[in-house]
């Protein structure tokens, strides 16, 4: 849960430094740079939240279960 908690924090401190360059972002290509590392590094720590949220039982047994997949052809049919 702590864990959690950490990672809303950063993803709330990455979200305000964007709000921060993002008018700076077309200045110079170093605040470009740096405007496009905190995007990905938002993203980064979002799917590590995702992660952190799934259900670890879930996922098995979503494995186990087998989904019949549709071809293009069953469209048609």
């Amino acid at each position: 849960m702590n864990n959690k908690n950490q990672l809303k924090k950063k993803i709330h401190q990455t979200e305000l430094q964007i709000k921060r360059l993002q008018n700076h972002a077309n200045n110079t290509s170093v605040c470009e740079d740096l405007y496009n590392s905190l995007i990905l590094q938002k993203a980064v720590l979002k799917k590590q939240l995702e992660e952190l949220e799934k259900n670890p039982l879930l996922e098995k047994v979503k494995k186990l279960i087998p989904r019949k997949e549709k071809l293009i052809c069953d469209y048609f049919s």
